[in-house]
C-alpha cells in the first residue's frame, strides 16, 4: 500500500477551508503541522507559530487537549484566550476506526461556523483521519523492516533488504550509513520525533532507549544527523536537551550490511557519553583508538588494556587527571602545566608519584602507550 502523499492531505485541507470559508490547518496527533490553507480572516499567535515553526509547543498542546479533543468524535469548540493571543476555533478530530490520528483546525473569530457546516467538514476530517491512519500503518511496517534489517540474523537482514528495495524505499545498491540518537533521560516512545521533517528516503526505527536512522546517498549524513538532533531537542525540556547524543557509523555499500554501521554508531554514542570531546556527535571514523571497542567482548578488552598498573592509577583521581592531560599533550611539560593551571615543578612532582605508583617509566614510549590506552579506555570498559 502506497503512502498517502502530502498533496492528498493538502487537497483535503484546502477543501475544508473553502467549505468553511475559514483558515484551516491539519496537525497530526503530536501537533506537528501537516498542511494548512489560508482564507481571509484572523490569524492568532498560535496559528502563526504553527505555520512558521511547523509545530505547536507542549503548553499549547496541553491547553487544547484539556477540552477533550483527543477523545471526541465530534467537532469541539475551544474559546478565546486574549491573554495568550488565542482566537476561538473549532477542532475537527481526524479519526479512523475510533482512533484519533490528527486534528483539523478552523478559526471561528466571528462565530459563523454552524453545526450543519461543521457536519459537512467532519466528513472531510474523517477522510484525513483515514489517510493519516494509512501513513501510520506504512510507517510502522517500515520501522519493522528497518528493525529486521538491523537483526544479527543474516537471513533476516537479507530478507529485509530485499523488501526495502522492492518497495522502493531504498535501492539495494545505494550506499547507506546508520545514525543513532540516544538519551538516558526519557523513553523515546513518550516524546515522539517528528520524523516527517526528515528526507522521505531516510528510514527510522525507534526503540526504548534510542532511535536508528538509515541514511542513503545522496543525502548528507552529517546534515541529517544534525537535523534529527535539532528535531528531538525541540521536544525536550531545556535541562534534558544537552543529554541527547548522536553516533554515526561508517558507510556500507550493501543495504544488508546496515547492522555493521549501526553497531559502530552505537559504540560511537558510548564513546561520546564518556569522552566530552566527542559530544554531541561522535563519528566512528574519527574515534581513533576508541574504535578498539569493536574488537571483542568488553571484558576481554578490559583485561587487555586495564592492567594492574592502570588500576592503581584509577584509584587516585588527581593523578589520573594529570596522567591523562600529560599524555594527551604528548608529554609536553609546558603545555600540561598550562592546561592544569599548575607550576611546572608541581607537575614534575606529580609525574614522579605516577611512576612510583604504576611502576612505569614515562620516558619510555611503550610504557606511555600502555598507560595512555588504559586510562583512555577504562571509562568505557568498566575499568
Amino acid at each position: 500500500m502506497a503512502t498517502p502523499t502530502t498533496d492528498q492531505l493538502q487537497d483535503l485541507v484546502d477543501l475544508v477551508s473553502q467549505l468553511a470559508s475559514s483558515s484551516a490547518t491539519l496537525e497530526d496527533r503530536d501537533f506537528d503541522l501537516v498542511a494548512f490553507a489560508s482564507q481571509s480572516g484572523g490569524l492568532d499567535v498560535i496559528r502563526q507559530r504553527s505555520i512558521l515553526q511547523r509545530r505547536s509547543t507542549p503548553e499549547v498542546r496541553a491547553w487544547f487537549e484539556g477540552f477533550g479533543i483527543a477523545r471526541s468524535d465530534r467537532p469541539v469548540r475551544t474559546p478565546a484566550d486574549p491573554e495568550h493571543g488565542i482566537l476561538p476555533r473549532v477542532c475537527l478530530p481526524a479519526r479512523w476506526n475510533g482512533v484519533t490520528y490528527g486534528y483539523v483546525w478552523l478559526l471561528d473569530e466571528d462565530g459563523h461556523l454552524d453545526d450543519a457546516l461543521l457536519a459537512s467538514a467532519m466528513h472531510e476530517a474523517s477522510r484525513a483521519g483515514a489517510l493519516l491512519a494509512q501513513q501510520a500503518r506504512v510507517r510502522e511496517r517500515t520501522e519493522e523492516r528497518l528493525q529486521n534489517l538491523l537483526s544479527p540474523d543474516r537471513a533476516v537482514a537479507e530478507q529485509a533488504a530485499e523488501e526495502i528495495s522492492e518497495l522502493g524505499l531504498v535501492d539495494r545498491d545505494r550506499r547507506i550509513t546508520v545514525v543513532v540518537l540516544e538519551t538516558r533521560d526519557q523513553d523515546w516512545q513518550s516524546v515522539p520525533l517528528n520524523l516527517w521533517r526528515l528526507p522521505r528516503s531516510v528510514l527510522a526505527a525507534p526503540e526504548t532507549d534510542h532511535i536508528s536512522l538509515l541514511v542513503p546517498e545522496p543525502h548528507s549524513v552529517a546534515d541529517v544527523a544534525e537535523r534529527a538532533l535539532e528535531l528531538y531537542r525541540e521536544r525536550l525540556d531545556s535541562d534534558a536537551r544537552g543529554n541527547v547524543l548522536v553516533g554515526i557509523g561508517a558507510p556500507r555499500e550493501d543495504l544488508a550490511e546496515a547492522r555493521s554501521s549501526w553497531r559502530e554508531a552505537r559504540l560511537a554514542v558510548r564513546v561520546g557519553r564518556a569522552v566530552p570531546a566527542f559530544r554531541p556527535t561522535a563519528v566512528w571514523t574519527d574515534l581513533g583508538i576508541y574504535r578498539l571497542l569493536a574488537c571483542g567482548p568488553q571484558r576481554e578488552l578490559r583485561d587487555a588494556v586495564v592492567d594492574p598498573a592502570v588500576r592503581r592509577l584509577l584509584e587516585e583521581p588527581d593523578l589520573l587527571v594529570t596522567t591523562r592531560t600529560y599524555l594527551d599533550h604528548a608529554g609536553s611539560a609546558q603545555q600540561t602545566a598550562a592546561a592544569l593551571s599548575i607550576h611546572r615543578q608541581t607537575l614534575y612532582h606529580r609525574l614522579e608519584k605516577i611512576e612510583r605508583l604504576t611502576g612505569l617509566d614515562l620516558a619510555d614510549g611503550r610504557d606511555r602507550l600502555r598507560l595512555h590506552l588504559g586510562v583512555s579506555l577504562a571509562p568505557l570498559v568498566g575499568g
